[in-house]
């Protein structure tokens, strides 16, 4: 049974989230609510969670996984980032993005993409996921909260707690986030002289990137 921890949007309470962090760290897996819809997070390296998590979604290994880190700095010891892609990051972090990057060995072999050895990254721009991300110490695994079979992400907690309350650990209840997934740019082009190139359109505006 998936605890429900409700939570002040702007400050919200170390108590409840450290609950969160302890229950991550036991291999749970959280729903959170982030600048673009909610999120499912769990410990990077905790190789059920991960599998757990992909069962959630019904995802296979192909599917790429997204780090949250809590800024560039975090970011870059888990991505291969030359001057031209920091220079975009730097436009565009924090916010609704999310870039495909080369990963570096800091990323499990499990959790990067099998061929292409590429992972997602984000850092996003809402407080609780901030101070959880705090809280915790390093970056989480995540992917969007889109149920199998449907193409629109979930972000209202109570719906999610009752549709998924014997496969989570917890949901944090933060008030009304979004209702639109993340904009997808592949950024592993640019190691060749190449440009971004747009995966998925969603909340965050391709002004920011210059596309």
């Amino acid at each position: 049974m998936a605890q429900f921890l409700q939570v002040h949007p702007d400050n919200p309470q170390p108590r409840l989230l450290k609950q969160a962090v302890a229950l991550l760290e036991r291999g749970g897996v959280v729903a959170v609510p982030t600048d673009s819809s909610y999120a499912l997070v769990c410990h990077l390296d905790d190789k059920s969670a991960v599998e757990h998590m992909r069962r959630i979604r019904q995802v296979d290994d192909k599917h790429h996984l997204t780090l949250m880190c809590r800024d560039l700095s975090e970011l870059a010891n888990y991505a291969r980032v030359d001057n031209r892609q920091y220079r975009l990051l730097k436009a565009a972090t924090p916010g609704a993005y999310t870039f495909i990057l080369e990963a570096t060995k800091e990323v499990p072999r499990r959790v990067s993409h099998p061929q292409r050895k590429t992972i997602g990254l984000r850092v996003p721009l809402n407080q609780t996921l901030l101070d959880l991300l705090e809280l915790h110490g390093a970056p989480l695994l995540a992917t969007t909260l889109i149920p199998p079979g449907e193409t629109d992400p979930m972000n209202d907690a109570e719906e999610i707690r009752d549709r998924f309350e014997h496969e989570l650990a917890a949901v944090i209840d933060a008030g009304a986030c979004p209702l639109e997934p993340t904009t997808v740019v592949d950024l592993t082009p640019m190691d060749g002289g190449g440009e971004p190139v747009l995966i998925r359109l969603g909340r965050g505006p391709l002004s920011a990137l210059g596309l």
